[in-house]
């Protein structure tokens, strides 16, 4: 038998978690920090998120997977938040370093990752809402729709292609087409897809968040910050509404409070931003389309996903959430109510 020795000082890796301690240093000496400085990881995922504390002073550092975002893509981030930071909307924004510059570059073993120091978002994930938490998120996604409406970032384009098509494909590449539950996505990438094409023309659009729910906002009394903007991009203003409504039905068992609280959510969200007939009926639509592509991102990073992505999470967890959210929508209509 051939036996080849691959020699080398390393071994080539696809992915790494970079040590608290040396990016604690790495920090200190771009951005003019204490001595006393510390790093401490909070969380690793399709990106890697770490806590900076200088005494009083604390920051979220993310490092972003490689060849997940390329640098125009991280510095369209930089600027959407720079510029929604200017006009008063309250978002965790990128910290520039001591000369001036957003984005770090870091020689990780698997290649260049590049991180972004944010400032950090002060108060509580709030998993619960209650009316009028529901209520400010719904005022203050208005009112950043109302600054990104007809509006271009380059980024990603959020259509038929990539929240449907694109998606299916992924998990094609995982799960057997042939599984009930692939031909149920099949089914509905085709029956939205219609329905997109039917019904979707003159829909605003603008820069979208796409996943503002209640883990990327922090609660502090009546003020809610915003933050990870990593999946902002172009497409029907829609999509951010559909998104928490959907993350709101099932964060909320009892249907009957789903109901109260999703009202107050819209309406915050219409007294500042009119919402038209055609942007309430294609929530339903809309928001599948979203779960659809975000199914098809944990197949893309399946070295983030694979702890849970399987045939069983596949069967009873994700299509099951998907199937329960169309069938409410199938005998009812999302409105606004009194004002």
């Amino acid at each position: 038998m051939l036996v080849i020795i691959l020699r080398m000082k390393h071994f080539p890796v696809t992915s790494s978690t970079l040590s608290a301690k040396a990016l604690a240093l790495f920090i200190i000496e771009q951005y003019g920090l204490s001595r006393d400085t510390t790093c401490t990881l909070f969380r690793t995922g399709i990106n890697h998120t770490y806590f900076i504390n200088d005494g009083s002073l604390k920051y979220a550092l993310r490092i972003y997977s490689y060849k997940w975002r390329s640098e125009m893509e991280v510095s369209e981030e930089i600027n959407l938040l720079n510029s929604l930071k200017q006009q008063g909307i309250a978002v965790s924004y990128p910290i520039a370093d001591a000369k001036g510059y957003f984005i770090q570059h870091i020689k990780a073993p698997e290649g260049k990752r590049y991180a972004v120091l944010f400032s950090y978002a002060e108060g509580q994930k709030e998993r619960i809402m209650d009316l009028s938490t529901c209520y400010t998120i719904g005022s203050l996604m208005a009112s950043m729709h109302n600054l990104t409406a007809n509006r271009k970032i380059g980024r990603i384009e959020y259509n038929s292609k990539s929240l449907l098509d694109l998606p299916y494909k992924y998990a094609s590449e995982y799960f057997s087409t042939e599984l009930p539950e692939m031909k149920f996505l099949n089914e509905q990438v085709e029956l939205i897809n219609d329905f997109f094409k039917e019904g979707s023309s003159g829909v605003p659009t603008g820069i979208v968040h796409l996943d503002m729910w209640y883990d990327n906002m922090s609660v502090s009394g009546d003020k809610i910050t915003l933050f990870d903007f990593d999946f902002c991009g172009n497409g029907w203003l829609v999509l951010d509404i559909a998104y928490f409504c959907k993350q709101l039905f099932h964060i909320e068992a009892n249907k009957s409070q789903y109901e109260i609280k999703i009202q107050s959510f819209l309406k915050g969200y219409n007294i500042k931003r009119k919402l038209i007939k055609d942007e309430l009926s294609m929530i339903p639509n809309v928001a599948a389309a979203v779960f659809i592509y975000y199914l098809g991102v944990q197949c893309q990073r399946f070295d983030w996903s694979n702890i849970f992505l399987s045939e069983n999470y596949l069967k009873l967890v994700y299509v099951p959430k998907i199937k329960a959210w169309l069938d409410y929508y199938k005998t009812r209509q999302l409105n606004i109510g009194p004002l």
